[in-house]
């Protein structure tokens, strides 16, 4: 039996879920940049060309949101070509599938049309950063663009979304939980999270740890 389409249900949770009561964010700039501490320390000692490969697309994602470009699936498949070791990274040709099989995101006429447009949205002033953040996160993570790796990508996709406008948290491990295309709720839990991670980032390390959740399984 063919799964339900997994990106139609996130794309009507997308429109439904409570982005407007996403926290506000501090501009903040930690002395630990969580992203970089990550490829360093567990995705080092798992896989240390893996981590080397994430720092220079981090590298390449941070450099675009210092001189504040926009976001577009080029920009989105340079970073993936570091991420993967490959010369090209191209947006997928057929259905892509997750979590074993149990989600499934189709593919349409219209699918890169409605990316482009969601990337886009990304740069909306209307919305908290938070909830920009948070949103095309599980954007990339359900538009499921590329062939491998897209978990990555949307990692450092909320990482560029978020230094475009000054913030930078200090650790990311909490953010990489499962997520389901069909939970707006957990939507708008992770601009919650955002939220958290930001203040922690901004007040210092009294603000006590988080914990590292295992990473979302879909690349």
């Amino acid at each position: 039996m063919t799964a339900p389409d997994g990106l139609a249900v996130w794309l009507r949770v997308r429109r439904a879920a409570a982005w407007q009561l996403a926290p506000i964010l501090r501009p903040a700039l930690p002395a630990r940049d969580g992203f970089r501490a990550w490829c360093r320390r567990p995705v080092r000692r798992r896989d240390p060309v893996r981590a080397e490969r994430l720092l220079a697309a981090h590298a390449l994602a941070r450099a675009d949101a210092a001189r504040r470009a926009p976001l577009d699936f080029a920009r989105l498949a340079g970073w993936q070509c570091e991420v993967l070791g490959q010369a090209r990274a191209p947006f997928r040709t057929t259905d892509a599938h997750a979590k074993a099989g149990r989600e499934r995101y189709g593919l349409g006429p219209h699918t890169r049309a409605a990316f482009a447009t969601c990337l886009r949205e990304a740069g909306d002033p209307g919305l908290p950063l938070a909830a920009r953040a948070a949103r095309v996160y599980l954007d990339v993570a359900f538009f499921h663009p590329f062939a491998d790796g897209n978990a990555r990508a949307a990692l450092l996709t909320l990482v560029h979304v978020l230094a475009r406008e000054g913030v930078v948290l200090p650790e990311v491990g909490p953010l990489q939980t499962t997520r389901y295309a069909d939970d707006p709720v957990g939507a708008a839990d992770l601009a919650t999270l955002i939220g958290m991670l930001n203040r922690h980032g901004a007040d210092g390390p009294a603000g006590g740890a988080f914990t590292v959740r295992p990473r979302c399984g879909c690349g």
